[in-house]
């Protein structure tokens, strides 16, 4: 839509620039509905329109995108639904407006005539390319008002230029919303059309724009087009490269959170930056942790408009540089954590736009998974998730999917080490729509007798098989410390791990002493887990164990004890000499105690023994000012110095500079203490 407000500088129009494909960052997989196992039969959902989707496409939004509001319990598209793989523009029409939740499977290029239009798009929709093969030529997408839950991913939208550069005849947008709401626009490439990349208007609310490549275009991405002062946007990890403005213009957008963005306008082409972010009208804007790259005028706000600068990093830019005014905390409305802006740049080329299967063929597929349904009223194949797994054979080899209903499970769940490749995925709009409860402590008694749990026998969840995965759920253990105050034994673990590959993505661990026990099978067995975009909650040692893992980009939240009183330990590791132990990184420790009462950690010498060397690192994090000046300590008559305990660039309240009682990694050790090198030749993926 042709922008009203404002008046950017025109630019000659350049020759159409091709974006390359980056490499490939994760496996984008195929999901089919259906079995493997006989005895799964009764709970396959066979697919009519010949199912076929990356794994990726049941993912859920962020940023503002996840928030609950309007009826709308986060952005998750159709997951619900069947898949459909479309080829023509007729299937993507018919299933693109139907009344029902699909998830529409892009397999290859699919040209729009009449050129410009839009295809309308209904309510609980995915739209993903397959692979990179996904084009749509000459045409976009329009969601209307009221049209909600919509993600549009892994497409390549382009080419409805009519020659004219400054075009105010054609509305050719690639994404137009008109009075939308939860819409997820991810890792796309959007190019070369004759009006916006992007139009986002008429109050158009809770939306997420990340990871997509917008370029060789004049008007990119305006938000706006409204008086009122009420929609709520994320832009995050796009790539803005040889485009003119737009970039993007946020007109009147009551929270607009810009961060880890790249703009980039490179010398010698025939297309020039006429301004980069730009808050106008009544916006409040956070913009934190971007990079500009020769842009003009990087950062502009009208007189009546809020602009709030944190973190970014201006190279070869000119012109206006501005900030201003009060905004708001992002953090308020939803979790996230910031890249190092200087990872930007590399971080964005490599992961922003269509991503491939891994392999060289886009249709490279992973084995198919069996889904099996779990939902307390009985809607689903089990009432309880621990017969869901009972349910798998010993010695499977194929994926199988737990899907579980919104609910609260009060029940105790094992994964045992003979059932491999079990995935517990709650099927809600939220983390905190399912949950897996249970209240026992290491020194309750067992029900028949046999003695008391003992800390690893109270987890609520208990995982003893390879290549397990949780995702978008909560395991809490509720044990009633104030209640069993004369208990000999408080541990209370809600999820135990003891396993290798371990993955958990969008989950909430909550409880209060030993809250996350990441283990091993034995002291001589790997254990490696990944936890990614997740919460941990509890006060006592609440990471502890001798597992290899990785916590990224993940929130620990520091909780007070039974009495009130504030004190406590974040991590207590136990790991092997020879090993690697706990990794923080990306993430954010805070919470609701008293300043300075808490310990990032110490080592555990497990039964006392000396043999051990206790690892935890913390990097690239916010500390808040919950975090003692000197974070580690002693445990046990063992000296965290004479182990393995370091920081390195964390930032906030609760960080500090390098001393003898709080020691920085040198960036060459720092080198070797990141994500990959950790993992050991484990990739995982969050798919």
């Amino acid at each position: 839509m042709t922008e009203t407000r404002g008046r950017a500088r025109h630019r000659r129009r350049g020759k159409a620039l091709v974006i390359g494909v980056p490499a490939a960052v994760a496996v984008a997989g195929v999901l089919a509905y259906g079995t493997a196992f006989g005895v799964f039969g009764a709970d396959a959902r066979p697919e009519a329109e010949a199912a076929a989707a990356p794994a990726w496409a049941r993912d859920a939004a962020d940023g503002f995108a996840s928030v609950d509001a309007l009826g709308q319990k986060g952005t998750y598209g159709g997951r619900d639904g069947r898949t459909v793989t479309v080829r023509s523009l007729a299937d993507l029409e018919k299933y693109a407006t139907a009344p029902e939740p699909y998830v529409i499977v892009v397999a290859g290029t699919i040209t729009v005539n009449p050129t410009g239009k839009e295809i309308k798009v209904a309510s609980d929709k995915t739209i993903i390319g397959s692979g990179t093969s996904g084009h749509i030529v000459g045409g976009g997408f329009f969601l209307g008002p009221g049209v909600h839950n919509v993600i549009i991913r892994n497409l390549t939208i382009r080419d409805t230029y009519q020659g004219v550069w400054n075009d105010k005849e054609h509305d050719f947008d690639a994404v137009q919303m008109d009075g939308a709401h939860h819409v997820w626009i991810d890792h796309n490439d959007l190019r070369h059309m004759a009006d916006g990349l992007i139009d986002s208007r008429k109050d158009t609310t809770y939306v997420t724009v990340s990871w997509n490549r917008l370029g060789t275009n004049n008007k990119t991405f305006g938000i706006g087009w409204t008086e009122n002062v009420t929609a709520d946007l994320t832009l995050h990890h796009n790539w803005f490269r040889e485009t003119e403005q737009r970039n993007p213009s946020t007109d009147n957008v009551a929270h607009a959170h810009l961060y880890n963005n790249l703009l980039q306008d490179d010398p010698g082409t025939n297309i020039t930056s006429s301004y980069g972010n730009y808050a106008r009208g009544g916006t409040r804007m956070v913009l934190e942790n971007s990079y500009f790259q020769g842009v003009n005028n990087p950062v502009i706000k009208d007189a009546t408009a809020a602009l709030v600068q944190r973190g970014n990093v201006f190279s070869g830019t000119t012109g206006r540089n501005e900030s201003g005014g009060t905004a708001f905390d992002p953090k308020a409305y939803y979790p996230y954590t910031l890249d190092p802006t200087a990872a930007v740049p590399a971080l964005v080329k490599s992961g922003a736009g269509p991503r491939s299967s891994l392999g060289t063929s886009p249709a490279a597929v992973a084995p198919a998974a069996t889904t099996l349904t779990v939902a307390k009223d009985g809607s689903g194949r089990f009432t309880s998730v621990q017969k869901a797994v009972d349910a798998v054979p010993a010695g499977n080899t194929a994926p199988v999917v737990i899907r579980i209903a919104p609910g609260v499970y009060r029940e105790t769940v094992k994964v045992p080490a003979n059932k491999p490749h079990i995935t517990l995925e709650g099927t809600g709009g939220s983390r905190k729509d399912t949950v897996i409860v249970e209240g026992h402590a290491s020194g309750m008694t067992r029900p028949d007798g046999s003695g008391t749990y003992g800390t690893g026998g109270s987890a609520t969840v208990a995982v003893e098989a390879d290549d397990f995965r949780a995702r978008n759920l909560t395991v809490s253990n509720d044990f009633d410390e104030a209640a069993n105050r004369n208990l000999n034994g408080h541990q209370a673990v809600a999820l135990r791990t003891a396993a290798d590959r371990i993955v958990l993505d969008g989950v909430i661990v909550s409880g209060d002493q030993d809250t996350l026990l990441l283990d091993t099978a034995a002291k001589d067995r790997t254990g490696r887990v990944y936890m990614t975009g997740s919460y941990v909650i509890g006060n006592v040692d609440f990471v502890f164990g001798r597992a290899t893992a990785v916590i990224d980009r993940s929130v620990l939240t520091l909780k007070k004890r039974w009495d009130g009183t504030s004190a406590g330990y974040v991590t207590a590791p136990s790991t092997p000499a020879g090993r690697k132990g706990f990794l923080i990184t990306r993430s954010t420790v805070n919470g609701d105690v008293t300043p300075g009462s808490f310990f990032l950690g110490r080592p555990w010498h497990a039964g006392g023994d000396a043999t051990l060397s206790p690892q935890a690192t913390v990097r690239d994090s916010v500390l808040s000012g919950a975090v003692r000046t000197t974070p580690w300590t002693d445990m046990g008559g063992f000296s965290w110095k004479a182990d393995r305990f370091a920081e390195y660039r964390n930032t906030g309240p609760g960080s500090g500079p390098s001393h003898p009682d709080r020691p920085h990694l040198t960036p060459t050790q720092a080198a070797t203490q990141d994500t990959a090198h950790w993992l050991d030749g484990w990739t995982p993926t969050t798919s």
